[in-house]
């Protein structure tokens, strides 16, 4: 027996294969992502038959957002039928957590009256259309083999096994929607780069179905850049090598379609001559079909690198579901990835204890080839590693201390479990902690390490298990959050320049989407005499300094007197809304960059929270507003990723939407006629209540449901134009004395995207 048919749910074999009876579709090959469709699948039973009791499984993977299959409403989505050819009575129930992970998501069909023999078949009619019906929708992202895989109990024991042969189908991009064009975001002047492009269907699906010319024009001067690009059916990305700038500055580059309009601008760039740091972009967090993902693990790496166009990768597969067969495979496929210069992996896996013992981290090794430290052997049928389990993070610290693996570097997350930081950390492995991932934000994490005195970094990344590293949109499932990235600050693309940026937090994380390759520079500089410490010397005996009179994001500096001066630009590809500045858990300022004079008729209304910080977070905002004597001229909606979850406009009065947030935030832009008159009235399952037009301005106004963590709405009001993609600030900040000062901002955008940067840690006193 394999571990992956223990996976399917299979305990031991009594039965052989052959003689379990077969499946079929009526329909295969290929299938557009989200597309309504309808398939019969035909069992077949086999030797035994199926008994009185007896059972047939059809399970899809748990990262699938498919309609499920349901029984009562013959005119709704996912309809299903199943019947027998005997006349047996059948029984079907639905249940996503009916058989063991990956393979969760489980149709059950059970043989309630008279039995099956040899050849008798059960009939299953998914996406029923006879009666009104749309057919049952296919999950929204790609698959190269979708499975509805069958398990067969026939002896009524509950020991399912596997059919021999699957049906399957592929699941295929459809039609592009958006295009998508990337630069380095740091160039050196005069040295050549790539522009690359892609379109994107509906759900975010890199397409090849694209076939269209278009002209490209940039701000400056551009070597090389052609007037039009052919892009051709076939094409999932189209690069343009050999361009180079000659003058200092701010890229931008936008592309127009054959109507004159714009279909996507570039990531902003700096052009500067050999910067000491540049902008790389990764993605070092989710899971391919070899765990919960999606895909092969050869599959997500090229992903990240020739379609999300990503500059580091790695793969964190759950360690109760990684076989010794497997981390030896993923070993392989990040050297053989691993590419200085173009393409940097890292090897590693996501130990994935239970939140009492630790919860979810990220672990990431320098070199191929180390040991795997499981928090358990779960759906791991070979027991002879385990004595290598580490069953708690401390542990699992331990055991990296015990074996002098100095050199690997944890991250705490928080995906369906979360990382309980308040019980356990290790400074000397555990580098960052992740605000943002497809599952949320998760700030409270980040606040978490400070009131602990952690001194961490701030990352972000996808979690991602529909393999998409570095381009993780939501589709159709529950969750509305858009994966994240994070931007390290490197002399160089390598494997060894990015182990060290990580170890001095020399990054900053965003919420990903659209705009989320924005710049972010923040540094500090000092009147007084001051000290990096090069090293934490909270976990380093034999720790480095040198004097300094400046410093960057991720750095440790003693400075006993004095005043530390803040500087911070961001270069955006949408408006910038707003800077705040944090010492720690301290908010100390909210920079908008635009004054109240500038405030106009657009009205901003923000909802956001968690429940809790546990699997089931999602806080449910689905609503509407009612403008009274106001009315509405336009909306723009804010983090309506999920296609499922839509922004309607009723009347011209008039909104509802259905939406949730995981930590994250959503809500809409209105532009009103008369948007000091009347007021807003805004129903949600928290907070019913009405405000006064007129009483939302420049600072906003806040409607708080908050209990465990916060749960709130915001309305303010933005000014009629905002053109300020770029924004400069400086401060002059007092560092207090007895403690740790992790300064840092986050940064927000009108269109919803956000950015922190890792702190700037000051220190007043010297520790000993």
């Amino acid at each position: 027996m394999t571990p992956l048919e223990l996976h399917n749910g299979t305990l031991r074999e009594p039965i052989p294969k052959h003689l379990l009876g077969s499946a079929i579709l009526d329909r295969t090959g290929e299938f557009e992502a989200g597309s309504y469709q309808s398939f019969t699948l035909t069992y077949t039973a086999g030797r035994f038959g199926i008994d009185d009791s007896g059972s047939i499984r059809v399970v899809f993977r748990f990262a699938t957002d498919q309609t499920n299959p349901q029984f009562d409403d013959p005119t709704a989505p996912g309809f299903t039928e199943v019947v027998a050819s005997n006349n047996a009575a059948l029984h079907a129930r639905f249940d996503p957590k009916g058989n063991i992970r990956p393979w969760d998501r489980t149709l059950q069909i059970k043989v309630v009256k008279g039995f099956m023999k040899e050849g008798d078949t059960i009939t299953v009619r998914f996406g029923v259309t006879d009666h009104g019906g749309a057919g049952m929708r296919l999950q929204t992202f790609c698959e190269n083999r979708y499975e509805f895989r069958v398990l067969v109990d026939p002896i009524a024991t509950y020991n399912f096994q596997t059919l021999p042969e699957q049906p399957a189908i592929s699941i295929v991009p459809g039609a592009p929607k958006t295009w998508v064009a990337v630069v380095p975001s740091t160039i050196t002047r005069g040295e050549p780069f790539l522009l690359r492009i892609k379109a994107e269907d509906t759900w975010g699906n890199p397409t090849n179905k694209a076939s269209t010319k278009l002209a490209v024009k940039s701000n400056c001067p551009i070597d090389n850049l052609p007037d039009f690009i052919e892009v051709d059916v076939g094409d999932y990305a189209t690069v343009i090598s050999g361009l180079i700038v000659r003058k200092s500055g701010t890229l931008e580059i936008m592309l127009h379609a054959p109507d004159g309009s714009v279909v996507a601008k570039c990531n902003p760039a700096n052009v500067s001559d050999a910067p000491d740091l540049r902008s790389y972009w990764g993605d070092l967090h989710g899971q391919s079909d070899e765990t919960l993902g999606t895909n092969s693990a050869n599959d997500y790496f090229a992903f990240g690198r020739d379609r999300a166009f990503l500059d580091a990768c790695a793969h964190q597969g759950n360690d109760f579901q990684m076989t010794d067969t497997f981390w030896k495979d993923l070993n392989q496929i990040t050297s053989h990835f691993n590419e200085d210069g173009r393409y940097v992996t890292l090897p590693g896996y996501e130990w994935s204890g239970n939140t009492a013992l630790g919860g979810d981290r990220n672990v990431y090794f320098p070199v191929e080839g180390r040991t795997m430290r499981r928090s358990s052997h779960a759906l791991i049928e070979d027991q002879s590693d385990l004595e290598n389990d580490c069953h708690t993070v401390g542990e699992l610290f331990e055991a990296f201390a015990g074996n002098n693996e100095w050199d690997v570097i944890c991250f705490a997350h928080c995906g369906g479990r979360y990382a309980d930081i308040t019980k356990a950390h290790d400074g000397r492995f555990e580098k960052s902690v992740e605000v943002h991932s497809a599952w949320g934000t998760f700030e409270w994490i980040v606040q978490d390490a400070f009131k602990n005195g952690y001194r961490v970094g701030i990352i972000g990344n996808s979690d991602g298990h529909k393999g998409r590293p570095g381009a993780s949109y939501p589709g159709a499932g529950w969750f509305g959050a858009v994966g994240g990235l994070t931007c390290f600050l490197m002399p160089e693309l390598t494997r060894s320049s990015l182990i060290d940026c990580i170890n001095t937090r020399h990054h900053y994380a965003t919420t990903g989407g659209p705009s989320g390759r924005m710049r972010l520079e923040v540094s500090m500089s000092f009147d007084e005499p001051a000290t990096h410490y090069l090293d934490d010397p909270l976990v380093t005996k034999n720790y480095a300094t040198k004097p300094c009179s400046e410093a960057l994001m991720g750095d440790i500096v003693l400075l006993p007197t004095g005043a530390a001066h803040l500087k911070v630009r961001v270069d955006a590809a949408t408006p910038v809304r707003s800077i705040d500045i944090f010492n720690g858990a301290d908010h100390l300022e909210c920079y908008h960059p635009y004054t109240e004079s500038d405030l106009g008729d657009r009205i901003t209304v923000l909802w956001e929270g968690a429940e809790y910080r546990g699997r089931f977070r999602a806080v449910s905002w689905d609503g509407s507003a009612h403008f009274d004597k106001a009315t509405i001229v336009s909306v723009d909606p804010v983090n309506f990723f999920n296609r499922d979850k839509k922004l309607d406009t009723v009347s011209s009065s008039d909104l509802k939407w259905q939406s949730v947030t995981t930590g994250n935030f959503a809500g809409f832009i209105a532009k009103l006629k008369g948007s000091k008159s009347g007021s807003i009235t805004l129903k949600t399952p928290l907070i019913n209540e009405s405000v006064e037009l007129s009483d939302i301005g420049y600072e906003g106004k806040i409607l708080d449901a908050s209990d465990i963590l916060p749960r709130r709405i915001q309305l303010f009001r933005l000014p009629d134009e905002n053109p300020h993609t770029s924004v400069s600030i400086k401060r002059k900040l007092e560092p207090q004395m007895g403690r740790d000062n992790p300064f840092y901002v986050r940064i927000t955008l009108e269109d919803g995207t956000q950015a922190w940067s890792s702190p700037i840690y000051i220190l007043r006193e010297i520790e000993n």
